[in-house]
């Protein structure tokens, strides 16, 4: 097989992988946030605080959406907007104390049902395999 053809086979195989436990994912979260409201949230707490348009950017959608996203977690309490030091004319925005609830909530949700799944249908051989295949599918996402 050559490298392109291992890379196309490869590729294939992760996408279905990562569609199905994405899909899977979304199933197991709270109907509390929209899913562009988790993703907006998540960021801002990954990555500290950001604009409206640097979100839309990161998520691949139009300012215009992200906005209407932006002002529903505004109204909720789970972000605030404050002026942008270097541009009056933009808003920073960051992720309320109340947000940061929410989403470490959400995740611990999550981490409990991988690990129990783990625990009870996975042997120590393979958590292994997939705890060192992490970073690397990580790095794959953020190359994208």
């Amino acid at each position: 097989m050559s490298h392109d053809e291992e890379a196309r086979s490869t590729a294939a195989a992760v996408h279905v992988a990562i569609s199905l436990f994405t899909r899977r994912a979304r199933e197991s979260k709270s109907a509390e946030l929209s899913l562009p409201e988790r993703t907006a949230l998540s960021r801002l707490d990954r990555n500290g605080p950001d604009t409206t348009a640097g979100l839309a950017r990161w998520e691949e959608i139009s300012p215009q959406a992200m906005g209407v996203t932006v002002s529903a977690l505004e109204s909720k309490g789970l972000l605030a907007r404050s002026p942008d030091p270097q541009d009056g004319r933009r808003a920073i925005l960051t992720i309320t104390p109340e947000g940061v609830e929410v989403v470490r909530a959400s995740r611990g949700r999550l981490t409990d049902r991988l690990a129990s799944t783990l625990d009870e249908h996975f042997s120590s051989d393979e958590m292994e395999l997939i705890r060192t295949a992490a970073p690397v599918i990580e790095r794959l996402a953020e190359l994208l």
